[in-house]
């Protein structure tokens, strides 16, 4: 209990410093973050894995908005790493932004690189992790953004704030869970457990006393920071017999919306207002995959992970606690419930920018594919080799980074002609569909954006090789999400039903199987922009694209120049 008290006193000291509006001028901090080995036990069994400072999830870095921050990044590992600073914009600054061989070579066992952090607009919860193979499955923590000195937030003040980091754990290598799939062709194994705060939850072996534990007091409001760091999984997310209210994602405030559960999609974040106002007691929090995989699955196993959120005071508390309900692990129409409603804050602090015009129209496919193999030996579907690609381009990772290469005008490390329009058009949602169309072409193409041009790209989700959800990534710019909608995308009809008003400002957006989603940004940060999908194995399969954002006239439109310790190739 002493310890209990302790977290809790630390996570209120933490708010009143940070987040309950006594704040320093923003400034540039500097912090340490030291890549290495380092021994854990999770379901009953022990390994080890990469982390940040012997940290599982990693540190957690508090900056305010408009802030510079220095991270010295140490690999002191055995395998090369990379970091990236998921949500940060990074204006005019792509150099440290971290994806391996997008914006730089990876950090080699031993090396050190100095990355910059430059915030700009962001304020609410972001977060960081390891960009290179799958290490961010352990390699991964909170970037906290409060407002700036002399602001607040635009909702009531919580009496304290909570990070929540959903993720998953493999008893093996999650790298080597990665290479055992690529090597066959076939789907990875799925995890052995999810994760709140990097325990499984008491309904999984071994688990029972390490499980997290959220102490509040009855009358009291809590801001909950959500992150989803979740590999492969979509996650729905609640707390037995309480309403949560969302009122921020991906690092942008967003107008009150309460709810029984959310939907978060891998990169995710939310911000969401817990009011302790139930009969004091214990209340399991829980998270459950949301898949459309055709086997069933038990609401409550290996797919969960729980825990507890146990009221201050005297009382016999239920035993077990009580269970959220959530919807069934298929369940594609509630999973779009979150996105459907989420609408910008747009108030006089904090503007919807939507820009009302495009001059830049993508449509963008995202679809499941496979790749024939000699005798059908191969273990994906039908003996093929899986495969995942944008526009029918499975993206090829280069050995030299796209960045650099734009930068020094290294030739034949890239080629710029992504297709705006699908190749081949036709029922992208049919019920059934040629095997022609399961063969993706492979490549390293990019996509040219004009300084300041107005981009709209529709992700139209298929139902190639079966069809999945996707959560779609974009790095170096946050976006508005205008429109979506069911079957096939209709550029005369369905643009009329935009949301031009308050559309969700987000960095990570979901596309369900068979439907589509609109969103729009302006290319006004110069250079090299990786854009992906964030269920880490699609974009294995290469589920990803670059843009290469052209500099501007004048001399604060162009790209900065390059630090001087850019890991080397």
């Amino acid at each position: 209990m002493w310890l209990i008290m302790k977290v809790f006193l630390l996570q209120i000291l933490v708010f009143q410093l940070f987040g309950g509006g006594i704040h320093c001028q923003a400034s540039t901090s500097r912090h340490t973050f030291v890549v290495r080995e380092a021994s854990y036990t999770r379901l009953c069994s022990t390994k080890d894995i990469l982390t940040v400072n012997g940290q599982f999830p990693g540190p957690t870095i508090y900056a305010m908005k408009g802030e510079t921050i220095i991270v010295d990044v140490y690999n002191r590992g055995k395998e090369n790493v990379t970091i990236h600073w998921h949500g940060v914009n990074m204006p005019r600054y792509p150099w440290t932004d971290g994806p391996e061989y997008i914006t730089q070579c990876p950090i080699q066992p031993g090396l050190k690189f100095s990355q910059k952090i430059i915030l700009s607009s962001e304020e609410g919860t972001l977060w960081w992790h390891a960009h290179s193979d799958w290490t961010r499955a352990t390699v991964h923590g909170a970037i906290i953004v409060y407002p700036k000195n002399g602001t607040k937030y635009p909702f009531h003040k919580p009496n304290a704030e909570v990070l929540i980091i959903l993720g998953q754990w493999w008893k093996i290598d999650a790298n080597a869970i990665r290479d055992e799939g690529l090597a066959s062709g076939a789907i990875a194994n799925h995890s052995d457990s999810l994760l709140i705060n990097g325990q499984p939850g008491d309904l999984l072996p071994c688990s029972k006393l390490d499980t997290f534990k959220l102490t509040v007091d009855h009358g009291k409001t809590y801001l909950l920071r959500i992150i989803n760091a979740a590999l492969q999984e979509a996650l729905f997310f609640s707390i037995a017999k309480h309403k949560i209210t969302v009122v921020g994602t991906d690092g942008s405030y967003t107008k009150p919306l309460t709810l029984d559960y959310i939907t978060i999609f891998p990169g995710q974040t939310f911000d969401v207002l817990l009011e302790a106002n139930q009969r004091p007691d214990h209340y399991y929090m829980a998270a459950i995959a949301f898949s459309l995989a055709s086997t069933g699955r038990n609401i409550y196993d290996n797919t969960t992970t729980t825990a507890i959120v146990q009221y201050m005071g005297y009382y016999t508390p239920s035993s077990p606690p009580f269970l959220p309900h959530l919807p069934a692990y298929n369940d594609t129409n509630a999973s779009v419930q979150v996105m459907a409603n989420l609408r910008s804050l747009e108030d006089a602090e904090h503007p919807c920018n939507v820009p009302l015009s495009t001059s830049t129209k993508l449509i963008y496919t995202v679809s499941m594919n496979s790749y024939p193999c000699v005798n059908n030996s191969c273990s994906g579907t039908n003996g093929t080799r899986t495969a995942a690609s944008i526009n029918n381009i499975s993206f090829h990772t280069p050995t030299v980074d796209i960045l650099e290469a734009y930068y020094y005008n290294i030739s034949g490390v890239y080629g710029d002609k992504f297709p705006s329009v699908p190749p081949l058009v036709f029922d992208f949602t049919a019920d059934y569909l040629p095997l022609l169309y399961q063969l993706p072409s492979t490549g390293t193409e990019v996509r040219v954006l004009e300084y300041n041009s107005i981009v709209e790209i529709v992700f139209q989700g298929t139902n190639v090789a079966g069809g999945s959800i996707h959560s779609m990534h974009l790095h170096g710019h946050s976006f508005y999400v205008v429109g979506w909608g069911f079957g096939n995308f209709d550029e005369n009809r369905d643009p009329l039903h935009y949301n031009l008003v308050d559309p969700p400002h987000q960095n990570t957006i979901y596309v369900p199987r068979n439907r589509w989603v609109a969103i729009r940004f302006e290319a006004s940060n110069p250079g090299v922009w990786f854009m992906h999908c964030h269920i880490e194995e699609h974009s294995t399969w290469g589920m990803a694209t670059v843009f290469i954002v052209k500099n501007g006239k004048h001399p604060k439109a162009q790209m900065l120049p390059p630090p001087s310790d850019m890991p080397p190739c």
